[in-house]
């Protein structure tokens, strides 16, 4: 597990240097401005889709049902030709409806800056179907235990923006936003790249026109009955970001791009050591769970606890008190000014009283995936996310940005709350603080 979780971390913090560099150079060539927020609003949309899919429903759901497949090779097929399907179609509907589509997720924006942003949504959007494919063979090689691939190449990503911001740089603002938007899309097609060289190397089938076995093998992985909820159950921090971003739209020109920013700095400690560790601990908990063997799953969720908790605490209080020098460091140059590094300072913070909380429950909730309790967790979420909107509605008046930040951090709590109540807080001491035992070997 330690040798999976090194290679996941070591991927993310590749990639979210390169991000920070993107962001340092789209800091200082865009600004905080009108035009920073049209392209962040534009890629918001399929980012949240892709933390989504990437980070949890689809991998949580699919490789429990792949792994239990008696015919694997018709099973993903099945997978990919009716999810692909879908999403296209959904990309050419947001495509003929861009500008209906970026009211709705930016409703705060007025009519002349939602005509700027609508064909950025229309051309960020088809990063989802290249995306979509990326955590699919993604998932493939996990099973194999297979995790460099995956880990490194969001890398590319960001090495396609930042050449995008390096050619354009020198052009109007508008003309940028259009080649970082394009700057996607090369990014996620580098990223399908490198997983099929992958898939190829591994000599992983996943692909046949032979489905005469598909119907009886979907119905008995319950896939989608499971797949449903999860897509709840595994993006409270995400779901709470887009939400942030909607009442932005409401304040001040920049605010969209200060929570950008701060949640920038925010997810990196969150990846890096919250999600590698989940990623890396899914297959070992699900395969235990389905072994009948709790005693292991629990001495691994022990062991998780204890580097999680020491590391995202470290983490929080070194981001708290040098929030004002982490932002200026990263991103106070050129159009990004003092004043844009005060508001993104106050807000970073706001956002690090969370990531105990999100980090610990994310872990956490593999129990409930691996017991196929995907509605159970989706539940959790939905009220944290209840709960969310209650808190942003009442703090986004006095504190504003700031205020959005905190309520998602507090949610953040009400969610680990809610996971360990069903995980159980007897179950969680036993864990914790004595060691587990033969007599902790028992059903959820």
């Amino acid at each position: 597990m330690i040798k999976h979780i090194f290679t996941n971390s070591a991927g993310i913090l590749v990639s979210r240097i390169l991000g920070f560099l993107r962001d340092l150079l789209t800091a200082s060539i865009l600004g905080a401005n009108v035009y920073s927020d049209i392209f962040f609003v534009a890629f918001k949309l399929p980012n949240l889709f892709r933390r989504i899919f990437a980070e949890g429903a689809f991998t949580q759901v699919f490789i429990p049902a792949y792994a239990r497949s008696h015919h694997k090779i018709q099973f993903s097929s099945v997978i990919l030709s009716q999810f692909i399907g879908f999403i296209v179609l959904l990309s050419l509907v947001v495509t003929l409806f861009a500008e209906l589509i970026t009211k709705a997720i930016a409703i705060g924006f007025d009519t002349t800056t939602v005509d700027l942003a609508a064909p950025l949504v229309a051309i960020c959007f088809y990063y989802l179907p290249l995306i979509f494919i990326v955590t699919f063979l993604a998932a493939l090689l996990q099973y194999k235990n297979h995790f460099a691939t995956t880990a490194f190449s969001t890398a590319l990503l960001n090495i396609a923006l930042i050449i995008a911001l390096l050619i354009s740089q020198g052009e109007d603002q508008y003309t940028i936003t259009f080649y970082l938007s394009w700057g996607v899309i090369a990014g996620g097609v580098l990223q399908v790249a490198v997983h099929l060289i992958a898939i190829k190397k591994l000599k992983i089938k996943f692909f046949t026109t032979n489905l005469k076995k598909r119907k009886r093998d979907i119905k008995q992985s319950k896939f989608y009955k499971q797949f449903y909820p999860a897509v709840f159950g595994s993006s409270a921090a995400h779901i709470a970001a887009f939400l942030d971003t909607w009442l932005a739209s409401f304040l001040v020109s920049g605010s969209i791009s200060y929570l950008y920013y701060a949640n920038r700095v925010f997810q990196l400690p969150l990846a890096l050591f919250a999600i590698a560790t989940s990623v890396a601990l899914f297959p070992t908990i699900a395969k235990a769970i389905k072994n009948n063997d709790q005693l292991k799953a629990l001495l691994y969720l022990r062991k998780a606890f204890y580097i999680l908790f020491a590391l995202l605490s470290v983490a929080t209080v070194i981001g708290v008190v040098f929030d004002d020098f982490i932002v200026w460091l990263l991103f106070e140059r050129g159009a990004f000014e003092a004043s844009d590094t005060a508001n993104t300072a106050l807000i970073l913070s706001m956002y690090l009283l969370g990531l105990l909380p999100f980090g610990l429950a994310k872990v956490f909730s593999l129990w409930l995936y691996s017991h196929e309790k995907q509605g159970l967790a989706a539940k959790i979420t939905m009220k944290s996310l209840i709960w969310n909107i209650v808190f942003s509605i009442i703090l986004i008046f006095p504190f504003e940005a700031a205020g959005l930040a905190l309520a998602s951090s507090l949610s953040g709590f009400i969610l680990l709350h809610l996971t360990l109540k069903e995980f159980g807080y007897n179950r969680f001491f036993n864990t914790i603080i004595k060691k587990p035992s033969k007599d902790h070997n028992d059903q959820i």
